[in-house]
This record gives structure tokens, sequence and C-alpha cells, in this order.
């Protein structure tokens, strides 16, 4: 039994990698049935409430602290960033988007330093510019032909993500959270303003098909409330850097589902661009683990480094 349980966090760790890397497919087909924004609140609203029905299950409070962070987290980390992401999704391939959106450690990396006196240091810099190059190499704003806007989109999301990461470091340091409160929390504050863009901003109705309620039920539940019970189960267990490792995971199943589902195909820059932004996330891994071993701390219960 303690040998089964010694696998249970990689297990975990792979089943959150597939389960979010799918996601990406599901949220394109997703926009067959709903426009863009009307699709983003519908997500948005189901999973709070697959949220809130998971801590209600699991006996935990569901308690608003800090109500000026959290709804800062709300509008950045929820609102804006599936606003921006499932409009990138309309013009953009799945694996592609979820490449540029997962660089948000290497933006959360750079914008802690302003913001949180967290200074970038040595091989920090390298992650950063393999990063950043690869990201380049992406976008290829020298190709006007190509499509920039959603790109542009993509690269803005993951921002928007990392402001959200950078408030949550920021209120964690204040106040003692579970962080499964707070993502309650902003996701029913982030789909107030998706709700209401989707109200103002004229879109085709949404098609209330099987196949839509499915693919809605699947997010809300599956991506939603067992991802993040996941998310907070691996960080208990195992190190941030370890567990950082899905930032990895995810975008390599979103990157091939989309090539087995849509034939999705990347061309030899953007291939060597997500290998350098790859590249870069690892390092950032590798250093983690690095510090880990020079200061070995204890792990609180349901934290985010």
């Amino acid at each position: 039994m303690s040998s089964f349980r010694r696998w249970l966090p990689p297990l975990a760790l792979v089943v959150l990698s597939v389960t979010w890397g799918y996601t990406w497919v599901l949220a394109k087909q997703g926009l067959v049935y709903a426009p863009p924004f009307a699709f983003a609140a519908e997500r948005c609203v189901g999973g709070a409430l697959a949220l809130l029905l998971a801590l209600k299950l699991m006996g935990r409070p569901i308690r608003l602290v800090a109500p000026g962070l959290t709804l800062a987290i709300g509008l950045t980390q929820v609102a804006g960033f599936m606003a921006l992401q499932t409009w990138a999704l309309v013009e953009g391939g799945p694996g592609k988007t979820a490449v540029l959106i997962f660089t948000m450690p290497i933006w959360t990396l750079l914008m802690a330093w302003p913001i949180l006196g967290e200074r970038i240091r040595g091989q920090q810099w390298l992650a950063a510019l393999s990063t950043l190059t690869g990201l380049l190499l992406i976008i290829e704003p020298w190709d006007m032909h190509s499509s920039l806007f959603s790109k542009f989109l993509g690269v803005m999301a993951a921002i928007c993500w990392a402001t959200g990461t950078i408030l949550v470091k920021r209120l964690r340091s204040q106040h003692q959270v579970d962080l499964l409160a707070l993502t309650s929390w902003q996701m029913l504050i982030g789909a107030v303003p998706l709700i209401i863009l989707a109200a103002l901003v004229p879109e085709r109705a949404t098609d209330w098909s099987g196949s839509y309620i499915g693919i809605l039920v699947f997010m809300s539940v599956a991506s939603t409330a067992l991802c993040w019970w996941l998310w907070i189960y691996i960080l208990d267990r195992v190190p941030a850097w370890e567990a950082s490792l899905s930032v990895l995971g995810t975008p390599v199943v979103a990157i091939l589902s989309s090539r087995l589902t849509f034939g999705e195909a990347f061309k030899s820059l953007e291939v060597a661009g997500i290998v350098l932004i790859g590249s870069g996330l690892a390092l950032l891994s590798l250093i983690g683990w690095a510090a880990s071993r020079r200061n070995p701390v204890k792990r609180p219960l349901a934290t985010v480094d």
C-alpha cells in the first residue's frame, strides 16, 4: 500500500496534464456551438458551481478572504484570461494557443521583479531569454501575412494569468487562505464581467445541444473542480518545481491532441520556438529543484509557489 501511495502524486500529475491539455481541443470544439464571450461566461459559471459543490462535499470553509485582492484576481486571472484565451481560439489552433499561454511562468518571473521585489538571478535570465526567443519565433512579427491578432490575444491571456498569479502570491503573503475557496470566489467574481460582456456584444445564440452540454460538464467538473483538487493534492506532496512540470505536460498534450483532432500543422520556425519555450520552462523547474535541495523547507497545505 505504501508503494502504491508513493505513485499517487506522479499519477495525479499525469491525469492533470492530460485533462488540462485535452481541454484546449474541447474548447475549440465548444466554439462550434457557442460564440466566444458566451462560451467563456458559461464555462466560468459552470466551473464556479462545480468548485462550490466540491467545497461543500469536502467540508471545507467557503469564506471570502481579502475581498479587494480577490476581486482583482477574479478580474485578471478569470475574466481577462478566459475572454482573451477563448477569443484567441476562435482563429488560432489549440496547440499553438496553449504554447503561447503557457509562457505564463516567464511573464510571472519578469513581473514579480518590479511588483514583488523578487529579483531575476543567474540562470533565470537564460530561461527567460530562451522562452522569449521561442515566443518570437512562434509569433513571427516580421511575417505580416500570419495571424498576428490571434497570437497577440494568446500572449495577453498569458500576461493576465501571470498578473493573477502575482496577486495570489501577494494575497498569500498577507492572509491565510484556502486555495480551493479562493479559486471558487475568483471564478464567481470573474463570471460577472463575462456575463455582462456576453450580453452586450452582439453574438449568435448558444446551441444547447447534447454535445455542447457534454463539453461544458467536462470542463466544469473535470477541467475545473477535479483538476484544481488534483493540483492542491500534488502541491501538498511534492515540491513546487516538480508540480510545475505539469506546465510542460499540458501544452504537449494540447499540441498532440490538436494535431490528431484538427490536423494542426506547425512550421519549422514554430517547432523551434516550441522547443525553446519548453527548454526555458524546464530550466525554471530545474532551478527550482536546485533551490529546494539547497534550502529544504516544509511545504504548507494547499499553496502555490
